[in-house]
């Protein structure tokens, strides 16, 4: 996401998965998975695109309470620079694409 992004100024490249999948849970009356953090984003096509800054990533997730993370596949190559007392605190499931991001978040198989 782009600075101007944040300030509500330019076009966007890429959706909001857990916004997705929010209105998908929405639609199914099915809640997400209690704990979840959605990590990751969707191009406008549905391409997942990787996290940034994994590690700071999931250390934000962890003071804010999370105990399980939805992570996309792009992203298991940065694992390494996760520390692993980190890593171990919590559940982690990776997906491949936006159905996949949507079954495990809802608890769907």
């Amino acid at each position: 996401m782009h600075i101007q992004d944040l300030q509500g100024v330019g076009v966007t490249s890429g959706l909001s998965l857990a916004a997705f999948i929010a209105m998908c849970s929405g639609a199914l009356k099915k809640p997400i998975q209690s704990q979840m953090v959605v990590l990751g984003s969707m191009s406008i096509g549905g391409t997942i695109t990787k996290v940034e800054e994994l590690a700071s990533t999931l250390q934000v997730c962890f003071d804010a309470g999370a105990k399980k993370i939805l992570l996309p596949m792009a992203s298991a190559a940065d694992i390494g620079t996760v520390p692993p007392e980190l890593f171990a605190k919590f559940q982690i499931s990776f997906y491949q694409n936006v159905e996949d991001a949507v079954f495990k978040a809802l608890g769907v198989e």
